[in-house]
């Protein structure tokens, strides 16, 4: 069941009580060993060459769209829908960086050579308008690529499993707009009729709840749950009671799946369900 009355933090960071927080967020992120690799790999699927033109959507910090470009020699072009993370990713040096909105940029049509968008999709309104936006503005044989955990696949040791479930789907139904969605996305680029289409599973496994808890808030979703009428307050408390205890007795783990997909713009291709050019 989705709540689409209470969009997640990173839907609009800038009317966030304090926006600063999820710049540390996404820094905590990049920190982590798991996430620059997984990122570093999703750069790989777009085949970077020197001197190409590469965008980001929902670029954030910049941090990711810097790395393509002191890696591979590339030029990129970063947008967000967020000012404050737009001015984070000017002031870290990526010059290019606008505020835009996936569903509608401010590109031409084949502008670039690939465009990749990391962790977005959950958290757009209409993703399919989104995903046919990024190819808009791929040129013929130019590469797009997508990454998104996908929530359907959480797991979480704690004593009632049960209620652990209970909880992980209102992370994967309710906190997201989109959180189960990451296992489909070589089928919607399959059914927009791309190329050479690869996925690639990664599975992050936390044993550190620090970890997990810092940068996620897993521990909280119990309470955000009950605040929101999907979960009653006891049943909150005896999860984060369960919670601890995991901790206190070395057992806990938390995983989720990973899905890197990527795949070729067609020469020829034609956005679905736009007319089709008349036969000469």
């Amino acid at each position: 069941m989705n709540d689409p009355g209470v969009a997640h933090g990173f839907t609009s960071v800038d009317s966030q009580p304090r926006p600063g927080d999820w710049v540390r967020v996404l820094d905590r992120v990049a920190a982590e060993p798991f996430y620059a690799a997984y990122k570093q790999r999703l750069q790989e699927l777009l085949h970077p060459v020197a001197g190409g033109l590469f965008l980001e959507v929902g670029a954030g910090t910049g941090d990711a769209a810097q790395a393509l470009r002191s890696r591979w020699g590339t030029e990129v072009v970063a947008v967000d829908t967020s000012l404050t993370m737009a001015a984070q990713a000017r002031a870290r040096g990526l010059a290019h960086t606008f505020v835009a909105d996936g569903h509608r940029l401010p590109f031409g049509a084949g502008r670039f050579d690939g465009v990749w968008a990391d962790r977005v999709l959950q958290h757009v309104a209409d993703p399919d308008r989104v995903l046919d936006e990024l190819l808009r503005v791929v040129r013929p044989g130019g590469r797009v690529a997508l990454a998104d955990p996908d929530y359907d696949t959480q797991v979480l040791d704690i004593d009632d499993q049960d209620l652990a479930r209970r909880v992980l789907r209102f992370r994967a139904d309710v906190l997201l707009r989109n959180g189960t969605l990451a296992h489909r996305h070589g089928g919607l680029l399959a059914a927009r009729g791309l190329d050479d289409i690869t996925v690639e599973a990664r599975t992050l496994v936390v044993r550190d709840p620090s970890a997990v808890d810092h940068v996620m808030g897993l521990r909280t979703w119990a309470h955000t749950a009950a605040a929101r009428g999907h979960l009653d307050p006891a049943d909150a408390d005896r999860f984060v009671g369960r919670f601890d205890e995991a901790v206190r007795l070395g057992r806990f783990t938390y995983a989720v799946t990973f899905f890197l997909t990527a795949g070729t713009v067609p020469t020829g291709w034609v956005r679905p369900g736009s007319p089709r050019p008349a036969a000469s």
